[in-house]
Order: C-alpha cells, then structure tokens, then sequence
C-alpha cells in the first residue's frame, strides 16, 4: 500500500499580534493519498485557508508553525530555501481565489502560462508556447493563440481563473491546493470550472485539497471531506458518508442547513451565533456556545479527533447522533 502524499500531523501557526501571539490554526492532523481528492470545509474564518498555505509555508510574515508536515515522506518545515522553492514550483501549486490579485496585470497571459515551465522546467520557449495553448484548449478557452496575447483585464473572471488552472497544469504537479477557486464566479461558470478541474485531475492522476464553505460542492467533487471549526478539525469522513449521516453537532447543522430543490421551506435552518476563530475559543469544546446538544462536560473539555466507526470526529457525544 502507498503511502500518503501529504501527511499533516498536529499542526499550529500562531500570528502576532502586538505583544501577544493569536492562534489561527491548531493541533490540525488530515492525511491526501495520491490522487485523492479531499474537501476542507467550514465557515468563514475557521483557518481554512491557512492550513492549506502552511502546506507552502505561505505563513504570514512572522508567524510561527509547528508539528509536522510532510510532502512525500519528505519534512517540509525542515526544508531551505532552494528546495523549498523547487517544491513549490515543481510538486504543489496553488489555485487561489481570486486570479485578478495573483496575475501580474501588465504581462500578458502568455507570458503568465509559460514563465514557470520555461525558468523551472528548462522548458524551451517555442515548446512552452505551444504546450500553453494545448492547456488553455484543455480548460475551455478557444482561440488560445488570440488569448495568449491578452492581458488579465481583457478577460473575465471566469475565463482567469481558467488561465490560472492551466497555469497550475503546466507544471504538472502532484498535489493541487484549490483555495475558493470559484468564489468570485456565477453559478455556471462555478459548476464549469469545478467540472474542468475534476476532469482534468482524474486524467492526470493529480492529488487535491480543495478549500470551500460550500459543502455541496465539496460532497460533489472530493472523495473524502474534513469540516473545520475555530482553528481545528472536527470531522473526517467519506464524501458520501458526512452528508448523509454526519456525526459531529456541528456538521450535523451545515448539512440541514443547505438549501434543496426537492423540499420547499419557509426559512432555512442557521446555526445560532456567530463562528469564532481559534484564538477566541475558551478552554472547552470550541463549538459549545452554539451546540443544541452541549453538555458541564463541554465546558471545560476540548475532545481531540479520534476515531469512531470508519469516522473521525472530535465530539464527546458524537456516539449520540
């Protein structure tokens, strides 16, 4: 059997802030099998998308992240600076959420798609552009030839953030971290992107953590989904299996709390209160305040993620549900 690609094991990044130090992600293990496809959800502000950038190291400046991250057996923390780079150019790349703030507006899209295969791939130029336009045919853009020339402002979100899913397949990586790659889209460009994405993952073998607050999306394209809360994991169960019968409180209310074609309702269901990050948590269960089924236990207990009939949940009545 194979062994994981990528293997997060108790991981914590704290921020500064003034004199004191904020926690926004904590104690955070998850494990991606190449070619497996896994879903980090929650709502806003739950460290979603800080987890996926300590994967790159990608911590905001003076920050300090501790356990352990390993990218094919290999300890990413201990990594210097030039290999560090060749994995973040070479193995990992990153699909952000919003392509405007990460494309360099005054080069064009050409020299956007080609520059990492020509400066760390050796790629000759004239192959580089050729293999760009195949790319750009393989994402949905027509008339690659035309697009090459353009600049980011001649095109629109969702033909970018194509541009930006090619830019990550020029590299060929082993794992894609997608970060809201299609927040900023309309429905169907939404479901056109994600369809793409998926298609081309599958072909190519690629592994991917995929960041959403959108549990739809994520039990429609991930094999396996991960619901975080307040800094920290909470539940890891198969795709089909969280959404169907989920087994922390907290899953439990985004599941019903989805809107469905084939149920009319007068008002959705919400989970009451507002989310908190991990440096607003008390010293219980970070979710209590807003758990209908919060028990003295909750209050000064913080449950760790164990493992509980094919599940892994982090809930002292988990067995309850």
């Amino acid at each position: 059997m194979s062994r994981d690609l990528l293997v997060l094991d108790q991981v914590r990044l704290d921020v500064p802030a003034g004199r004191d130090w904020r926690t926004l992600v904590e104690n955070v293990s998850l494990t991606i099998a190449p070619g497996e496809a896994v879903g980090l959800v929650g709502e806003s502000g739950s460290g979603k998308s800080m987890t996926a950038r300590s994967v790159l190291r990608l911590a905001p400046p003076g920050a300090r992240l501790s356990g352990r991250i390993e990218f094919d057996g290999t300890p990413v923390l201990d990594l210097g600076p030039r290999d560090l780079r060749a994995l973040r150019t070479r193995r990992i790349a990153m699909i952000f959420q919003d392509p405007r703030a990460h494309i360099n507006p005054v080069r064009s899209i050409g020299d956007f798609l080609t520059e990492a295969m020509v400066t760390h791939l050796s790629v000759p130029a004239r192959e580089a552009h050729a293999r760009a336009v195949r790319l750009l045919a393989d994402v949905g853009i027509a008339d690659g030839e035309r697009r090459m020339r353009q600049h980011p402002h001649e095109l629109s979100g969702g033909l970018l953030q194509r541009v930006m899913i090619a830019s990550v397949l020029a590299i060929e990586p082993d794992l894609v971290l997608a970060d809201e790659p299609t927040t900023a889209l309309d429905v169907t460009t939404q479901s056109e992107v994600m369809a793409i994405l998926d298609d081309l993952r599958r072909e190519r073998g690629m592994a991917m953590l995929l960041i959403t607050h959108d549990l739809e999306l994520a039990a429609a394209t991930c094999d396996r989904i991960a619901v975080m809360y307040a800094g920290r994991i909470l539940e890891v169960q198969s795709a089909e299996a969280l959404v169907q019968a989920p087994r922390h409180p907290y899953t439990t209310g985004l599941v019903v709390s989805r809107p469905s074609i084939d149920r009319v309702a007068r008002r959705l269901p919400v989970i009451a209160g507002r989310p908190v990050a991990a440096f607003e948590a008390g010293a219980g269960c970070a979710f209590q305040p807003r758990c209908t089924q919060a028990g003295p236990e909750c209050l000064t207990d913080r449950p760790p993620l164990r493992e509980l009939a094919g599940a892994q949940v982090a809930c002292v009545r988990a067995e309850e549900s």
